[in-house]
């Protein structure tokens, strides 16, 4: 029988990769084991993770995997779809999740890569797009799916379902889009938020838990700034992300957040630094993998980059004809805890407590003496108003909301003149408990030692012309 030699060695090589792949850098220097990116056709003028699907799912991306130790180990993974691309690697380092077009034209799905022996399997068999998957804790998966329908109305929300893709539930409700949603090291999802209702705004990052309850604001780009791609955390409790200044997406920096203090430690720690940067993966040295660009008529490619000199290094992995994307370690990793859940699906509201609606962001510039006092506030839905509610003289009041749909507040004075608002939308889920401290308040901000007028009371039924809600009562221990 005759032997072919190519195909025998292309068979070793394959072996010998996947091998590599499943040594994992667990206690090593990620320096040291494989590193896994998406590739996009170097025609891709800006890549961009945020903005708009021709740009954040750029066609023929692919995913490969490769040594940065071993100049010609690059393999490509996705050979056998269209397009794939945004990978995230499992806790036990076994296996990716990313999405993908099996062929041209079809929705993107999600699909889970065993590493071992590189076979692929759909997880989402949607006809909508679903992206931007992430492993969770607890064994589930997390994903945006675009969704349609009177509650949202065009949104992408977030979705989770188990690793079959069965149990499928959604845990966002707002009409608003989430895209790289990232799991950070204390349990919660870290998400990158556009609203779509009454019009697009600037991305914003929203934290909440697994299960869509306490979404709350993590953090704002700056005025004349735009966040343009996933977070991601060290172990030092910092986060980094990429940004750029609006109408000049040629000029992304780095920017570098506490985890503690999001709001207000932000630092741009490339900002001296010539060239552009896409994406960066923080290593357990204090360095990082950026994708970087001198020019922008280079290609994106990886370089190693000192955060103390502020200066790309060495150039670790490039590609003559694709863009490097983004940049994931082989290896093994401290899986997060997994989060408790309060929502219960047999109750049908959630409840809502703010201390007092007239305290205003001072540290945004805003001083409650400069304005009016608000006599009462409106809640509003996509489509309609759920009604007007008088709040208690220490500016507190109490609601009572029904789960799972989207309404947001404003101010009125006592003569029903707005004074401030429509705030940012929000949604409880079922059995959920939040509370605010103020209105347009800084999240970090703790609240007052005290209790407010409106909880002495029921709690105010919304929509209002629902009078009575029947459901299964809840006792707190």
């Amino acid at each position: 029988m005759k032997i072919n030699r190519n195909l025998v060695l292309l068979t070793i090589f394959s072996a010998l990769l996947v091998l590599n792949i499943l040594v994992s850098c667990s206690g090593k220097s990620v320096k040291k084991g494989m590193l896994i990116s998406t590739e996009a056709p170097g025609n891709i003028v800006t890549p961009n993770f945020i903005n708009g699907d021709s740009s954040r799912f750029p066609e023929k991306t692919r995913i490969i995997a490769f040594n940065p130790e071993r100049p010609g180990s690059a393999k490509i993974l996705t050979g056998n779809f269209y397009s794939a691309c945004f990978p995230k690697i499992s806790y036990d380092g076994r296996s990716i999740l990313f999405s993908a077009q099996l062929k041209q034209g079809e929705p993107w799905q999600i699909w889970e890569m065993d590493l071992k022996n590189l076979n692929s399997r759909k997880i989402t068999p949607s006809d909508d797009n679903c992206t931007d998957p992430a492993y969770l804790p607890g064994g589930r998966i997390v994903f945006s799916k675009l969704t349609v329908n009177d509650t949202v109305k065009t949104a992408r929300c977030l979705y989770s379902c188990n690793p079959d893709g069965s149990d499928l539930k959604q845990i966002t409700f707002g009409p608003q889009s989430y895209f790289a949603t990232i799991v950070m090291k204390d349990g919660r999802l870290l998400t990158v938020s556009l609203q779509t209702i009454p019009g697009n705004t600037d991305p914003v990052m929203i934290v909440m838990r697994p299960d869509g309850t306490k979404a709350d604001l993590f953090y704002r780009s700056t005025p004349g700034t735009t966040i343009l791609s996933p977070p991601a955390e060290d172990n030092n409790g910092k986060l980094f992300f990429i940004e750029s200044e609006k109408g000049k997406p040629f000029e992304p920096d780095i920017i570098a957040i506490n985890y503690n203090r999001p709001l207000h430690s932000r630092t741009n720690i490339t900002s001296e630094t010539e060239g552009n940067f896409n994406y960066m993966l923080p290593l357990e040295d204090g360095t990082m993998f950026v994708s970087y660009r001198k020019s922008s008529s280079d290609l994106y490619a990886i370089y190693d980059f000192d955060q103390v000199k502020k200066i790309p290094g060495q150039m670790v992995f490039s590609d003559p004809e694709y863009n490097i994307l983004d940049i994931i370690a082989v290896g093994e990793s401290v899986k997060p805890k997994k989060l408790p859940s309060e929502v219960d699906l047999k109750v049908k509201t959630g409840l809502l407590l703010c201390q007092d609606i007239n305290l205003l962001n001072h540290t945004a510039g805003d001083n409650s003496s400069d304005h009016p006092k608000a006599d009462r506030i409106e809640i509003l839905g996509i489509d309609s108003t759920y009604g007007v509610v008088q709040v208690e003289k220490d500016g507190s009041f109490y609601l009572k909301v029904m789960s799972d749909i989207p309404f947001q507040i404003r101010t009125l004075d006592e003569k029903g003149n707005v004074i401030s608002g429509p705030c940012s939308w929000l949604w409880l889920r079922p059995n959920e408990r939040r509370g605010c401290v103020g209105c347009h308040q800084d999240p970090e901000l703790a609240p007052e030692n005290r209790v407010s007028l409106a909880v002495k009371k029921s709690p105010v039924i919304i929509p209002v012309h629902v009078t009575k809600v029947t459901e299964k009562i809840v006792e707190l221990e």
